[in-house]
């Protein structure tokens, strides 16, 4: 069983593991991982809203076996609270925009440099990134 603490340390070894492939120029390695990292993320954020010696709801425990980035903030609901944050700076959005394209499926495909560099930039951003905007709920 993952705890909340053990998902945000997965989350920050996936991001060091996607810069290290990006350093390397493995772009393909590096887009999966800076993905799975939000993936992390997100479910640490879900981890925090199930209460200690609580019996979660199983539709909720069913749904959260995802890796939809979409579903994830949904089930976390953080919805809300991206539109609030994109209203106050609308990078966040754009960023969003391009993490909730990740899928588990990249693992089988051939993402570009190109690619990688965006994803790992809308992840990042010392302002804006969604990594940066999650540790704040999770």
């Amino acid at each position: 069983m993952l705890k909340r603490k053990d998902l945000q340390k997965l989350a920050a070894l996936r991001l060091k593991e996607a810069r290290i492939l990006l350093e390397h120029r493995c772009w393909e390695g590096a887009y999966y991982l800076a993905g799975y990292a939000v993936e992390c993320a997100l479910k640490a954020c879900l981890a925090k809203r199930t209460e200690r010696h609580e019996f979660p709801d199983r539709e909720f425990v069913n749904a959260s076996y995802t890796h939809k980035p979409e579903e994830l903030l949904r089930l976390a609901e953080l919805r809300d609270s991206l539109r609030e944050g994109a209203r106050l700076t609308p990078a966040l959005m754009t960023n969003w925009e391009i993490v909730r394209e990740w899928s588990e499926r990249s693992r089988y495909q051939r993402p570009t440099q190109s690619d990688a560099e965006e994803l790992w930039s809308a992840v990042i951003d010392r302002k804006q990134g969604v990594f940066r905007w999650l540790k704040r709920h999770w």
